[in-house]
């Protein structure tokens, strides 16, 4: 099944991306069928729990509107990077074929850059009615616009290479130590390496937030001194 997965194109990133979607669609359909007001069980008041913590923080970031119109695009990008990053953990991960964690390739973050920064740019237009988003880049001078244009070039390359750069960079570290001292060390850095998978979802969808907000971010008109 692999090699046919693999003769179409398909790498074992996105075979197992693709198989971590499936998973969290069907646990999603299968929690949502069961949802109880009155007696919530253990699950549901877990999940409840958790997404009302990732949507407080939100919230303070991004201010109650715009939390309550966006939170389930970075809360869902959040969520999903996460388990991306932790499935890297998981025995045999990268040996076994079609088994890799997909933000170890380089291609799998650098997609989810693209596509964010897409949906800024049509969320901003949304927000604005028009292409009054791109008043930002010319204020409070024209001559930023060639700067903008850089930053806006800049904010998918680097949402790719942080996401990448760090994912790769523990699993070599954890390999090269587990070689080095089979026993002790590698653990110490695995429970290392489960919080800076955290901490690299936290900031890929904490930086989406931010780019939301610049894009949304209306023009303020200060206003003119009288003499």
């Amino acid at each position: 099944m692999v090699s046919k997965l693999h003769a179409i194109g398909m790498t074992d990133a996105m075979i197992t991306s693709s198989i971590i979607t499936i998973i969290m669609c069907i646990i999603v359909i299968a929690i949502s069928r069961n949802l109880s007001v009155k007696n919530p069980g253990t699950i549901q008041n877990m999940v409840e729990l958790g997404l009302e913590k990732l949507h407080g923080f939100f919230e303070n970031l991004m201010g109650k509107e715009m939390c309550r119109k966006y939170f389930p695009l970075v809360g869902t990008l959040f969520i999903f990077i996460l388990i991306c990053n932790y499935s890297g953990l998981l025995p045999f991960a990268g040996i076994a074929p079609g088994f890799q964690a997909p933000t170890s390739n380089i291609n799998f973050p650098a997609g989810l850059a693209i596509l964010v920064i897409i949906l800024v740019q049509v969320i901003g237009i949304r927000e604005h009615h028009g292409i009054g988003t791109y008043k930002r880049m010319i204020q409070p001078f024209v001559f930023m616009l060639p700067l903008m244009l850089m930053d806006e070039l800049a904010k998918p390359i680097s949402l790719t290479f942080r996401l990448y750069g760090n994912t790769f960079g523990d699993e070599q570290v954890v390999e090269v130590l587990r070689e080095l001292c089979p026993v002790g060390l590698p653990v110490v850095m695995q429970l290392l390496v489960v919080l800076l998978a955290l901490i690299q979802a936290l900031v890929f969808s904490l930086l989406t937030a931010i780019y939301i907000g610049e894009a949304v971010e209306k023009e303020t008109n200060l206003p003119i001194e009288q003499h």
